[in-house]
C-alpha cells in the first residue's frame, strides 16, 4: 500500500492522538503503581496506555517509509495539544491562558512545517 503525503500527515496526526491517549492512561495508572512488578502487570490502565503508545509508534514508524522525517516528526508535537485537551476533559485539569497561548504556538509551528 502506498501512502500519499497528505495520507502520511493524517496518519501521523492519528498517531499523536493515540500517543496522547496513552499518556492520559499513564497518568491514570500512576495513581495505583508501586515498586513491585505485580502492581505493574495487573494495572489495566498502564496496559491500555502501553498498547495505545505502542500502536502509535508502530504506525508512525511505518508512515516514515512514505514521507520525510523533517515533515512528519514535528506533527507529533500535536500530541501536546491532545494531552492538554484530554487532561481537561478526563482529569479535570485547568488550562490557563498561557497554556492556551502555548497550544496556539504549537499549531502555528506545525502549520509552518507542513506547508
Amino acid at each position: 500500500m502506498v501512502i500519499t503525503k497528505t495520507g502520511a500527515i493524517i496518519i501521523v496526526l492519528f498517531c499523536a492522538f493515540l500517543g496522547a491517549g496513552g499518556q492520559i492512561f499513564f497518568k491514570l495508572a500512576s495513581e495505583n503503581l508501586n515498586f513491585n512488578i505485580i502492581s505493574w502487570l495487573t494495572n489495566y490502565k498502564l496496559i491500555i496506555g502501553l498498547f495505545l503508545y505502542g500502536i502509535a509508534t508502530v504506525l508512525f514508524v511505518y508512515t516514515l517509509k512514505f514521507g520525510e522525517v523533517s515533515l512528519l516528526y514535528p506533527i507529533i508535537a500535536t500530541s501536546y495539544i491532545w494531552v492538554s485537551i484530554f487532561a481537561v476533559l478526563f482529569l479535570g485539569e485547568h488550562m490557563s491562558i498561557y497554556k492556551w497561548l502555548g497550544i496556539l504556538m504549537i499549531i502555528s509551528g506545525v502549520s509552518l512545517v507542513i506547508k
